[in-house]
């Protein structure tokens, strides 16, 4: 009996430490990207990737001829080479353990591209409702019967760490869910799909009013020291705890809320009131960052939020009315003039214009005050700033202004610090917790490494407007990102983008942008959708996505898919000085060049003054030259924030603006 009993213990004690160090359970599970109505990439061993419990095996079958087991790694990960078959569909894709089974349904297999950027990425078959269409949204959406082309629209969702997972899921192209798909995504798919005959799949990753540096990962920004230091910077319990030490007041949503939310208005407007403890800035602001409102050592962070800004002027003349004018103001303003308010807005991208009743004025000084609110990805204040009177009496108000950051956004919420909290700013953490531009690599981390390494064709970008201001860090900046996501594929996928159209952002900030993209073309295995002729001055959100998708869409039937057409509107590519005339060179031509319509053209000498100046068309040349200048240098063209374009190849596609001036 005694031996049994010691057995006995023996065994328990075995079991027990058997147990104890067994795998622990895990439900079979994948990505969201795996379920059902999804596209698969054509004749390629696509990744199949989920969890399951630690060290079992899991089997990947598919109903077109191909069966995979693997097992899983000490965490549970499992990751299975799937070969795909030529394009075709609907198949059923069966992943199975022994305890458990999922099937995928209606699985097509074709061709698959990621979209991303923001905006105008972003914007629906429908528009931006009520006043940013798309051309022909009703009939378009009507005609939408295409169910061999699938989209993947993710969550909007950011963080500071890698995530393994996000939220969507495909869906068929029909008139009714293709309402909700990305226009430019729906265009260029549909362009593909009648081109090749084969299914094609879209994963829409999103967001507008983005930055670059939010979709690129922390070793992709590894050249970038100021990304790299807010990134290093950032402690998210030093942020939830800086959070929880202030009120909160919801953020307006429209300009009632805005001109009723209590934030110290009566004090702030006083003439009397004391601003010399606020921090001294420059208006126009291109982005309200952290170090022109917050004193001491502080990390570099784009700032969302509410601001105020004051600034005393003298006046002589006060027997006429009088007319303030400031551009954009993104988002939304209330702007007072002695106390009295004189006007808001809500449009981030209209410019301002506010009458001063001579009743207002004072002889000697005076004082204007603006409360600017920002609600997640601009936060600029664009110029010209003036104060004009009737008689034709103009003052400068761009310089030097007095600025509070009084409440930051965080959650959906304003942060408030209001006028008596303002000596705690000095030690306030990097905060990102709403924004997705307040933190670098926070949309790669969570709308794109969640999908890596899904197996695609390549991609498509249409971003650039929310980095306009910062041309000569995204000329690097964004040939580092596409090789970035390369890097993580391990992959040269091919990188299609959208040059930025035209549009009135104000200082000409936008030509050198566009430059900035047109450059980025040194990158390998890109090419640029040029959009010249479709910018809208009064919308950044031009309605005409056929022809971005169509022009997407070229560059990857010529370049990817062997398909004879023409696939870009002509690039510049040498200038040479031909006496008192400079000769220009492009690619891209077609049978040749034509202009249409004159102007756009500008030269210059060694002064770097430029002229207007006459293009003529030789052959497949451009002989550009301006009676004031005998000696020329240099040539641009389109070198403006909204222009309509007048040179273009024989196919009818525009010409990217351009500078010679390197």
């Amino acid at each position: 009996m005694k031996k049994n009993s010691i057995l006995v213990f023996i065994l328990i004690i075995l079991g027990g430490f058997f147990a104890c160090n067994s795998p622990i359970k895990q439900p079979l599970s994948m990505i969201a990207l795996f379920t059902d109505h999804l596209v698969l990439q054509q004749n390629h061993a696509v990744p199949i990737w989920g969890t399951y419990t630690p060290g079992e095996r899991v089997t990947v079958s598919a109903n077109w001829g191909d069966s995979v087991t693997g097992i899983t790694d000490e965490s549970g990960n499992w990751k299975i080479p799937l070969y795909t078959s030529s394009a075709g569909g609907p198949f059923e894709l069966t992943i199975a353990t022994k305890d458990s089974t999922i099937v995928l349904k209606d699985v097509m297999i074709g061709e698959v591209w990621l979209a991303s950027g923001q905006s105008n990425m972003e914007m629906p078959l429908t528009g931006y409702l009520p006043n940013e269409p798309i051309d022909n949204a009703a009939e378009e959406i009507a005609n939408a019967e295409y169910p061999a082309i699938r989209m993947f629209k993710v969550k909007r969702n950011l963080s500071s760490y890698p995530k393994d997972d996000m939220e969507g899921d495909w869906q068929v192209c029909t008139p009714e869910n293709a309402v909700d798909f990305s226009a430019t995504g729906y265009f260029f798919a549909r362009k593909l799909h009648q081109e090749l005959g084969v299914p094609i799949g879209i994963i829409n990753s999103s967001w507008g009013g983005t930055v670059a540096e939010a979709w690129t990962s922390k070793a992709g920004l590894s050249k970038f020291p100021r990304f790299l230091k807010m990134l290093d910077s950032y402690d998210n319990s030093a942020a939830e705890k800086w959070i929880g030490e202030f009120k909160t007041m919801a953020m307006p949503t429209n300009l009632d809320e805005l001109a009723a939310l209590q934030t110290s208005d009566n004090e702030i407007n006083n003439l009397d009131f004391d601003d010399s403890k606020w921090m001294k800035m420059q208006l126009p602001a291109k982005v309200c960052m952290t170090e022109n409102f917050i004193e001491g050592e502080v990390v570099s962070q784009q700032l969302n939020g509410l601001f105020w800004y004051r600034k005393k002027i003298e006046i002589t003349n006060i027997d006429s009315d009088y007319l303030l004018t400031i551009g954009a103001i993104d988002d939304a303003d209330v702007v007072y003039f002695n106390g009295e308010k004189i006007g808001a807005t809500w449009n981030w991208q209209a410019k301002r214009a506010y009458p001063v009743s001579k009743s207002l004025l004072k002889k000697g000084t005076n004082i204007i005050t603006i409360k600017h609110f920002d609600g997640g990805g601009g936060s600029n204040v664009s110029g010209p700033l003036t104060l004009e009177s009737k008689k034709g009496k103009k003052i400068n108000l761009e310089g030097e202004w007095s600025g509070l950051f009084y409440g930051d956004l965080t959650s959906g919420s304003l942060l408030v610090y209001g006028l008596d909290q303002q000596e705690k700013l000095k030690d306030r953490p990097i905060v990102a917790f709403s924004d997705p531009n307040g933190l670098p690599s926070s949309l790669y981390n969570a709308m794109i490494h969640p999908m890596v390494p899904y197996q695609l064709a390549g991609a498509i970008w249409y971003q650039g407007e929310s980095n306009v201001g910062r041309d000569q860090e995204y000329e690097s900046l964004f040939p580092a990102m596409i090789e970035d996501w390369r890097e993580n594929w391990e992959e040269e996928f091919p990188f299609y983008f959208v040059q930025i159209a035209p549009f009135h952002y104000g200082d000409q900030f936008s030509p050198a942008l566009r430059d900035a993209q047109r450059k980025s073309l040194r990158t390998p295995a890109t090419g640029m959708a040029i959009t010249m002729d479709i910018g809208d001055s009064l919308s950044i959100h031009p309605g005409n996505k056929q022809a971005v998708g169509d022009r997407l869409a070229r560059l990857a039937l010529v370049n990817d898919y062997n398909k004879k057409m023409v696939a870009s509107g002509p690039l510049f590519k040498d200038a040479k000085i031909d006496e008192n005339q400079i000769i220009l060179s492009f690619d891209h031509t077609a049978d040749g060049l034509e202009l249409s319509g004159k102007g756009g053209f500008e030269i210059a000498g060694a002064d770097k003054k430029f002229v207007p100046a006459e293009a003529k068309v030789i052959n497949r040349y451009l002989s550009v030259s301006a009676s004031q200048v005998s000696n020329p240098l240099y040539v641009r063209y389109g070198w403006r924030d909204y222009f309509s374009a007048t040179l273009f190849n024989s196919e009818g596609l525009p010409a990217s603006s351009f500078s010679t001036e390197e």
